[in-house]
């Protein structure tokens, strides 16, 4: 995940990719939907076959630029991030989200989510990482701890 600020502000090429790797999507951070358009124009120019928005990072640090799962409680601007970057990219635009996040991970939550990012941004396709995001209480570094 590259976020928006990094491509746009940035120091240096975060588009670079080798030929080799096709097919290959730019997977976005953000929450914005003027510069998640010019971050898409941007890879559909460069030769990216996809682009996708990360609404399924729980990071504190994702959280506190307001993007990745903390998205999934505004799929009204979702929806509007997804078709600012459909109107200007001619490859797809999909999105990678969780099941939930919180304790708002019933099935109502998610197809609530899923049909308003549909029906108003049109996305292409959704990755649905089939856990819920928990976006208080838990420390990655913690967990990360645990798992050595």
């Amino acid at each position: 995940m590259v976020t928006t600020g990094a491509i746009i502000h940035g120091k240096g090429d975060f588009l670079a990719y080798n030929e080799e790797e096709h097919p290959v999507a730019l997977q976005l951070g953000g929450s914005n939907p003027a510069d998640l358009a010019t971050c898409a124009k941007l890879a559909a120019e460069r030769g990216y076959d996809e682009v996708n928005l990360n609404v399924g990072c729980p990071s504190d640090r994702v959280q506190n630029g307001r993007f990745g799962a903390c998205l999934m409680a505004e799929p009204d601007l979702v929806a509007e991030c997804v078709a600012a970057m459909r109107e200007v990219a001619d490859i797809p635009v999909t999105v990678k989200t969780r099941i939930g996040i919180d304790d708002q991970d019933s099935y109502e939550f998610l197809t609530k989510f899923v049909s308003t990012v549909s029906e108003k941004g049109g996305v292409d396709q959704f990755t649905i990482h089939a856990r819920k995001a928990w976006l208080s209480g838990l420390s990655l570094k913690r967990t990360e701890r645990s798992h050595r």
